[in-house]
Formats: structure tokens, C-alpha cells, sequence
């Protein structure tokens, strides 16, 4: 059994936004939840997997398939088409929010 096998899928969830660069406000606006949840999932998923940074968490979903790397789990408690990826805009910039899409908007214009 390898460590990301013990995630649950919300840590896996929170990893993989991690990984497309959200940060806490973002990822808690995904899930409908609040910051601390965030960082409580992520706190988890840190000592499952032995990392200590956001950064070597994300370097961590890359190396095991990046975006589908839940896939990869075959735990099949995730589907393959995960709907709670980031919102991505044309320019292919990730907006978290509404207010940062819209601000985003307003400054190409």
C-alpha cells in the first residue's frame, strides 16, 4: 500500500486543487466550506504522505499522474471526470472566486 492510498477523497480532492495552484480561499470556495476545513484536510494529507509544503504536495500529485492521479488510486472513490476541478478562463488563467473573474475581466479590457 502506498501512502496516497490512505487519503480520503476529500484529501485527494484538496491535493489535486493544490496542485492546480488554488490556494485555501479558493479550494474552501470549491467545497463550500471554510479555510481551517482546507487546512485541516491538507494538514492530514501532509502527514499521510510525508510532505511538509504545499510545494512538495504538488510536486507530489505531479509525479503520480497530475490531474488524474486519483484515477491511478483504482480506490474508485473518485470518478475519472472529477467536476470539481478549477474554473479555467479563456486565457487559461484559474479563477477560484467570482470577484477574481471578474477583476480579471475588467483588466483585459
Amino acid at each position: 500500500m502506498q501512502p496516497r492510498d490512505r487519503l480520503t477523497p476529500k484529501e485527494i480532492q484538496v491535493s489535486t486543487l493544490v496542485w492546480q495552484g488554488l490556494t485555501n480561499k479558493d479550494i474552501a470556495g470549491v467545497l463550500t466550506t471554510s479555510e481551517q476545513v482546507v487546512k485541516n484536510y491538507l494538514r492530514t494529507a501532509f502527514d499521510k504522505l510525508g510532505v511538509w509544503t504545499r510545494l512538495e504536495l504538488a510536486l507530489y500529485v505531479a509525479s503520480h499522474g497530475g490531474a488524474n492521479w486519483h484515477v491511478q488510486l483504482g480506490n474508485g472513490l473518485l470518478s475519472q471526470a472529477a467536476e470539481w476541478s478549477r474554473a479555467v478562463g479563456e486565457e487559461g488563467v484559474a479563477y477560484g472566486d467570482e470577484k477574481r473573474k471578474a477583476a480579471a475581466s475588467r483588466g483585459a479590457n
